[in-house]
């Protein structure tokens, strides 16, 4: 059985023990959460919500609460000497899916 989950402004396919890196959620590692925006779940049967699903939830475990790899942002123009260099490492959350219920 597999789901589709939208969190942080993305969706991702996931069955049950994938590990999962999302935009940071609120909690501490060992913590369990329900994801509610559930949009599709598949197995033998399919359901697609419009776009939600009512009563479907995938819950999950907090792994790491962490910062991703950086980034290097790098501004130029051109012919007027003007370079800027900087870096940025977005905040992660580290989730092990345990459950799919439709």
């Amino acid at each position: 059985m597999y789901a589709v989950i939208k969190t942080g402004g993305k969706q991702y396919k996931v069955s049950e023990g994938d590990l999962l890196k999302v935009e940071k959620l609120a909690g501490s590692v060992g913590d369990s959460i329900e994801l509610g925006e559930v949009l599709m779940v598949g197995g033998e049967e399919v359901k697609v919500g419009t776009p939600l699903l009512p009563n479907a939830k995938v819950t999950a475990r907090i792994v790491e609460q962490g910062k991703d790899k950086k980034i290097l942002v790098f501004k130029s123009k051109k012919r007027k000497g003007y370079r800027k260099k900087n870096g940025h490492r977005q905040p992660i959350t580290r989730l092990k899916i345990t459950g799919i219920e439709a």
